[in-house]
């Protein structure tokens, strides 16, 4: 009976496995955002998928997930934090994570009379120490393959001339975001005499095929969604630092409605 039990264990364990290899993942980026500058090297691991990852000198990251995946965000410094993968993430594969900085605070020192000599250099030999494991202890590593890190000055220089118009560890949410779509709609729709130049200024300097890809608007459609959505108003707020996140959420549901109207005109 009992080696029937261990049988069916081990099946049911089999296939959850299974189960858990089928599922689609889409790679997300995300930013770690903090009150210090200390941002580099902070861990992000998908317990669903067994995956990790670790941020950028700017606190960036790509990691693949699926709707209620669990990322664990870790660091010496930091408070440990979990983030469930919900719709909204999914939809616009950007998240932006912001951590609490930890307090360490260190248990009392008792010296005691008894057991020392008062010779500093024979009492300091006399205390047992232990090398521990420094890579362990700041990632929180087991196995150090699961994870993909960031370049360094020793990893291989790329020819930006040659990869022209590729993407590279993702979107750059400071220039999608911060740098992309408050210049976007700074042109007014009645001034048609700047119309070449701003197309020729959002398309080289703003990479604007991020409009393109992920909200999949046309380029020759782009200007006309860019007047779409100045036409219909927007919260001035939503241009703050801190409110990217939003604004880009705002831009999702303005192309699905921009995209409608466009089909029912076809």
């Amino acid at each position: 009976m009992k080696k029937n039990y261990y049988i069916l264990f081990i099946l049911c364990f089999t296939v959850s496995f299974a189960f858990s290899q089928d599922i689609n993942r889409i790679e997300a980026f995300g930013r770690i955002v903090v009150d210090s500058v200390d941002v580099e090297g902070v861990t992000v691991y998908n317990t669903s998928s067994n995956k990790g990852t670790v941020t950028d000198i700017d606190g960036k990251f790509s990691i693949e997930v699926a709707l209620n995946d669990r990322l664990e965000i870790s660091a010496l410094q930091f408070e440990k934090f979990v983030v469930v993968i919900n719709e909204d993430i999914i939809t616009s594969k950007i998240m932006t994570i912001f951590l609490v900085e930890k307090i360490n605070k260190l248990d009392e020192v008792i010296i005691l009379p008894y057991g020392l000599t008062g010779n500093l250099t024979v009492d300091i030999e006399s205390i047992k120490t232990f090398n521990p494991d420094l890579d362990a202890l700041y990632f929180g590593i087991q196995n150090m393959d699961d994870y993909e890190f960031s370049d360094d000055y020793k990893s291989k220089v790329i020819n930006m001339a040659m990869e022209k118009g590729r993407y590279y560890n993702g979107v750059d949410f400071v220039g999608v975001i911060g740098l992309l779509l408050k210049p976007i709609f700074k042109f007014k729709k009645k001034d048609v005499s700047n119309i070449s130049d701003s197309y020729k200024d959002l398309t080289t300097k703003y990479s604007l095929s991020y409009l393109v890809k992920n909200l999949n608007i046309p380029e020759e459609s782009v200007n006309e969604f860019v007047y779409f959505v100045e036409d219909k108003g927007f919260e001035v707020s939503l241009l703050d630092d801190g409110n990217e996140l939003q604004f880009l959420g705002f831009l999702i549901h303005q192309s699905i409605e921009f995209k409608t109207i466009k089909s029912g005109k076809n």
